[in-house]
């Protein structure tokens, strides 16, 4: 019997054993034990949620101001009034997360890999780019929606435009894409420089191994944050209201300063809840995944 023989048999007798197993009986009541202690755990989370929830909801409503603060904030005729206008601002929304987020993408990545830039005859792009994304995660986003909003008109430039949803979603733009870039440069500094060298010794020029080996493993990498980014872009698209542009959040102003009653903002809040619970769903789903394949071994 060769070797090799042996190997197969010994693999085979292994196989049987594996079908006729048997857990112990210690191996069985450690489980039994197992499965009682997170039933028990899961029952006291229930309980202690219960017992809290009553009793904000006992504060809440015993509290003196209550009546007075539900029939302001809580009043089931004015979200009935309200819901379908901010559902018809929110279409606004929408399309700038949609156009807003692609450009951002776009402008962040082309920052991060002007930041990467290796050479001295690149210092001024990587200078600009730096002080790019410097000034602009400095800058508050409220500040940079009035400047481009009220500040870009005023120039009188002829072709340039004035609609404030246009300029709202530029200063979004601006914003955003300092912070993505920089998600981007942390991705791409992330891929061990023999990855560069090895596609380099394989024959691929400096922008073919930063296109087809270094970025596509940075942006694998980079995920989670980026669809992070992209909730909290969501929920910023409400501020292009102070441009004038009639969204979710100017529709909700409207309708509550008619009777000074704030139901409408209510609505507008829960409607944006709506909206991002599903998005932070699927990136903590992403990222567990992306965990996953990383421990067995399957994302670079």
């Amino acid at each position: 019997m060769t070797y090799g023989d042996g190997v197969v048999k010994s693999r085979t007798a292994r196989e049987k054993a594996d079908d006729g197993y048997v857990p112990s009986t210690r191996r069985i009541e450690r489980e039994r034990f197992k499965r009682a202690r997170a039933r028990r755990a899961t029952a006291v989370a229930a309980l202690s949620t219960l017992v809290t929830g009553a009793v904000l909801f006992l504060v809440i409503t015993r509290s003196p101001g209550w009546p007075r603060t539900r029939e302001t904030f809580f009043s089931p005729e004015y979200a009935r009034m309200a819901l379908p206008k901010v559902l018809d601002g929110l279409l606004l929304n929408l399309r700038l997360l949609v156009v807003c987020g692609a450009a951002v993408l776009v402008l962040g990545l082309l920052l991060a890999v002007a930041r990467t830039l290796r050479g001295p005859v690149f210092f001024p792009l990587r200078a600009l780019a730096a002080a790019y994304t410097d000034f602009f995660r400095g800058l508050p986003l409220i500040i940079c929606l009035l400047m481009v909003v009220f500040g870009v008109p005023a120039l009188r430039l002829q072709g340039v435009t004035t609609d404030p949803v246009l300029l709202g979603g530029s200063a979004l733009v601006l914003t955003y894409s300092a912070y993505v870039a920089e998600v981007f440069r942390a991705g791409i500094e992330s891929v061990h420089p023999s990855q560069r060298a090895a596609a380099r010794s394989l024959g691929l020029s400096g922008g073919q191994a930063l296109r087809f080996v270094v970025l596509p493993q940075a942006v694998r990498r980079v995920v989670p944050p980026l669809l992070n980014d992209l909730v909290s872009l969501q929920k910023d698209t409400g501020l292009v209201s102070i441009a004038g542009a009639v969204d979710a959040v100017y529709a909700a102003q409207i309708i509550a300063g008619k009777d000074f009653n704030f139901t409408p903002y209510v609505v507008a809040g829960l409607v944006f809840v709506a909206l991002t619970i599903p998005m932070t769903r699927c990136t903590d789903w992403i990222t567990a995944r992306m965990d996953r394949r990383r421990a067995q071994g399957g994302l670079v």
